[in-house]
């Protein structure tokens, strides 16, 4: 074997030990995490960066939005906190949403790695915390002053020496303080555990710097990236998508362009930023709008700086997808996460039969509280403090050859929270949790189906629900190729009232509160199912034989 070919299979060897690393420094923070919406839903991410701030490796175990978001996130460090002045032990922290993930309520914590006295990497994390103060998870702010405590780039740990100060300020602002620096331990804890495991693999391969492994990396990552585009045809494809809102509906508008082997996505023309806390800054908006395009064109790829360079983004400022300081974001997901069905709409028209439909889009996380400060004291005297979180999970849209996914987290990809968990942490329970039938929009291949899920107090007082994330509730996930739409979702209490919006609202003791989710939408002509298939979906309960007859002209 010559010298090049032994050169290529080390080289390969030792990104993939490269990916390994990062894989373990995601795995460190799962399990150490004390927010059961990390710990058990995945809701993190974590990646390995070169001396210049380059994403060259992140893990599998994570989202989108956090990933994408820290590919950019790490290099505003650095007009802070230059390279030059960093020392072995130091860690560094924001949650700034315009310059970090979205919103306060994810921070982002940097760690930089020396072998020896020399910088040779960073390692970047980051997780969802349960509570950063402020009006908490909702989307009733009308400003991000109002949402919870900002931490701008500061040092928490220096030269090993954790930054006691930086810490305290951060937990007396949280209703939550010992989950809180949990949480933030586990943080700094990941990047300590990959910085070890880089240094480990940088001593084993006898490596000095990384600099001609990441060079290598990015350089492959962005010629398979443009490889893809240029197979596309080029032109430009435009798609409306219409939004629930909060006090108004809202429309999301983008247009791609495909020219000269590079992709451009276009929101301008968006509606107007929302004066409640449903706007996604731009970090979020990129990260999910490249993930939908990369997620069709070039899944194979890994996702590094080289892959996401290829794709450029245009967004309008004062935008629901580009909202200026201080809009409120907390909730910024509902706007983010429907991006990838709304670069799928382009991408559609541009690649005929080969992108799946519309899927329910935002998960629905369940901040679920005790009424306290919320009702007459008298009500809540006996009863238990508590705020937990649980998440609602729709139901993905029908794909070419394949029914799409029933309960599961796309764009996202967080997993749901067991209800057992959510039952040993506070007085609720779950009277039900089942797969909602015909939920999932007909078609040759269906929509995912979604669930209903209802929650009662196991004490005799009411509780508290935040709907800041529950959308889909006037516009459902569209078909494709022919398939019908999936159901939109719903929200109520067990005694009948709808819960009117997204904000905060009471659950009175004896009550339950109702929750159903939207379904994704079906893919290509349902006269096309295939009869084996839909008797199946008829006799698992997925399909009502009403809606098989009406939807599917089923004669059974």
């Amino acid at each position: 074997m010559s010298k090049d070919a032994l050169a290529a299979i080390r080289t390969q060897v030792m990104w993939n030990r490269l990916i390994a690393v990062v894989e373990e420094q995601a795995q460190s923070l799962l399990r150490t995490a004390f927010g059961t919406i990390t710990r058990e839903a995945g809701d993190l991410s974590a990646g390995v960066y070169d001396v210049h701030g380059n994403m060259i490796a992140q893990a599998m175990t994570g989202t989108p939005g956090h990933v994408n978001t820290m590919a950019t996130a790490v290099g505003h460090f650095f007009k802070h906190y230059p390279q030059a002045t960093m020392k072995p032990g130091d860690v560094f922290i924001t949650n700034d949403p315009w310059l970090g993930t979205g919103h306060l309520f994810d921070y982002v914590m940097m760690t930089p790695v020396f072998l020896g006295k020399t910088l040779v990497a960073f390692f970047a994390s980051t997780c969802h915390v349960i509570d950063v103060g402020g009006v908490g998870m909702t989307a009733k702010a009308n400003s991000s002053f109002e949402e919870g405590t900002l931490i701008p780039h500061l040092k928490i740990r220096k030269e090993g020496k954790l930054n006691e100060e930086l810490l305290s300020v951060i937990l007396a602002n949280s209703r939550s303080p010992v989950e809180v620096r949990g949480d933030i331990l586990s943080l700094v804890s990941a990047n300590d555990t990959g910085a070890r495991r880089l240094v480990d693999m940088m001593k084993e391969f006898k490596l000095t710097s990384l600099d001609a492994l990441a060079k290598h990396i990015l350089k492959q990552s962005e010629k398979g990236a443009r490889e893809a585009i240029k197979a596309l045809p080029e032109g430009e494809w435009s798609y409306e998508m219409p939004l629930d809102g909060y006090e108004r509906e809202l429309t999301l508008k983008s247009k791609l362009t495909i020219r000269g082997g590079k992709i451009t996505v276009d929101f301008s023309g968006s509606s107007p930023a929302s004066l409640f806390g449903i706007n996604s800054p731009r970090t979020y908006t990129h990260a999910y709008a490249v993930f939908g395009l990369k997620a069709v064109i070039a899944p194979h790829v890994p996702n590094n700086i080289g892959s996401l360079s290829c794709f450029d983004l245009v967004t309008e400022p004062g935008t629901i997808v580009d909202p200026i300081r201080p809009s409120p974001v907390t909730a910024r997901h509902v706007i983010g996460q429907m991006l990838a069905d709304s670069v799928f709409g382009c991408l559609a028209q541009a690649l005929p039969g080969t992108v799946q439909a519309e899927s329910a889009g935002p998960i629905w996380i369940l901040s679920l509280y005790s009424a306290h400060g919320r009702v007459p004291p008298e009500q809540t005297a006996k009863a238990k403090s508590f705020a937990v979180i649980n998440m609602g999970l729709g139901g993905i849209g029908g794909r070419p050859g394949k029914d799409g996914l029933a309960t599961t987290a796309f764009p996202s990809g967080v997993g749901t929270i067991p209800i057992e968990v959510t039952e040993t942490q506070c007085p609720l329970y779950f009277r039900r949790k089942h797969y909602l039938a015909d939920s999932g929009g007909a078609g040759q291949w269906r929509g995912g189906v979604s669930q209903r899920i209802e929650i009662a107090n196991t004490e005799d007082a009411p509780f508290a629900i935040s709907a800041a994330t529950f959308d889909r509730i006037i516009h459902p996930a569209q078909g494709r190729e022919g398939g019908s739409p999936g159901c939109v979702g719903a929200a109520a209490r067990g005694s009948g009232s709808k819960l009117p919006d997204k904000g905060i609202h009471i659950i009175d003791r004896g009550d339950s509160l109702v929750l159903e989710l939207p379904g994704g939408g079906g893919f290509g002509r349902p006269d096309r199912r295939d009869r084996a298939a839909l008797e199946a979906d008829i006799k698992a309960g997925l399909v009502t034989p009403e809606a098989a007859r009406r939807d599917y002209g089923w004669e059974g």
